[in-house]
């Protein structure tokens, strides 16, 4: 699963809030690994396509989609949306090659 951030409309409001959706996000069951990662700058100071993204690698679709309903994910799901002040979405996603 993959959330992909938007650029927020105010990015020191966002990364003030961001640590506490880390540990949201490091509290959901079931995820096998995490990665979280920032979008590096446009060479020529255009907005980047996105700004933030948070990884949660389950083993299967069924983990995934298990996960979704646990209160853990739902803490962190609605929080994301609502500090995506810029757009967010979030895709699920198999793993073909790593």
């Amino acid at each position: 699963m993959t959330i992909i951030f938007d650029n927020p409309v105010d990015p020191e409001a966002f990364e003030a809030a961001y640590p506490d959706l880390l540990d949201r996000a490091r509290k959901v069951p079931g995820v096998v690994h995490r990665e979280a990662s920032k979008v590096w700058p446009k060479e020529d100071g255009s907005p980047t396509p996105a700004y933030r993204m948070i990884d949660l690698y389950f083993p299967d679709y069924d983990a995934a989609s298990a996960a979704v309903g646990t209160p853990e994910m739902q803490a962190f799901l609605p929080r994301a949306f609502e500090l995506a002040t810029g757009g967010a979405r979030a895709v699920f996603a198999d793993v073909e090659e790593s």
